[in-house]
């Protein structure tokens, strides 16, 4: 082969390995640090409680409880399968930093309301840091858009009585936003009432990672990786 043949194949060789090595450089990077801590955002009242509430002066009016996720008792996970050096592994990925608030009427259960749930994806780690890395930088760009947000926007089955120590099952519709992608999903919720200021739940969903464009890096130890992602969050919110 002519020399100059081979010293173009082997430009084009070093070339490709370069661009490799910038991308896997780039994908397996340090991801970006939480910005700290975060508080949840507030929920706006009804104008029937609005107007309670203004009549209260400062306090929420009788019956109201505004509740808060306490992020030490609560968790949000995703659950994903994938084949990994010939087997399959379910990979679960897991944080704390969750933040929300929940407006209870104990006299009329109808009327309550579930405020933007914050997940720090920035935060989200699994058993492997390089598929942390990959995870944060490439499939959810963590450094661009830190917080998934689902915004709740109506339940159905939601109880209109109960009790403490009641377990209560319902269905919750609303926006769930991954990265600049917003899509509508519908949690299955449990929740038992432990007190009239505290509550614990679990509420789960399964998405497509094509409906949110989540697309993963080709890695040559991972054979195949699900479409289904399942979603889930448990959680205890009390009276702050």
């Amino acid at each position: 082969m002519p020399r100059k043949t081979i010293t173009i194949i082997a430009g084009i060789a070093i070339a490709g390995l370069l661009v490799v090595g910038a991308a896997a450089a780039y994908v397996l990077r340090p991801p970006a640090v939480s910005s700290g801590e975060f508080t949840a955002i507030p929920v706006l009242p009804t104008a029937a409680q609005a107007t309670a509430a203004e009549a209260e002066a400062t306090e929420p009016p009788a019956g109201i409880v505004v509740l808060e996720i306490v992020q030490a008792e609560s968790e949000a996970r995703f659950i994903i399968n994938e084949i990994l050096d010939g087997n399959p592994k379910t990979v679960v990925g897991i944080t704390n930093q969750i933040a929300a608030q929940i407006i209870v009427d104990i006299n009329n259960p109808t009327n309550t309301q579930m405020g933007v749930v914050q997940v720090n994806a920035r935060t989200l780690e699994t058993d492997s840091g390089s598929r942390n890395r990959a995870m944060q930088n490439q499939i959810l760009d963590t450094g661009e858009f830190e917080f998934i947000t689902f915004t709740p926007t109506s339940f159905s089955n939601f109880p209109t009585s109960g009790t403490v120590g009641d377990t209560f099952t319902f269905q919750m519709v609303g926006d769930l936003t991954i990265r600049h992608i917003t899509q509508e999903v519908t949690f299955d919720v449990s929740v038992t009432a432990e007190s009239d200021t505290r509550l614990r739940g679990f509420a789960t969903t399964t998405i497509q990672r094509a409906d949110f464009e989540l697309t993963i890096p080709s890695v040559p130890r991972v054979a195949g990786v699900e479409e289904q992602v399942v979603l889930e969050l448990d959680f205890v919110a009390q009276a702050q």
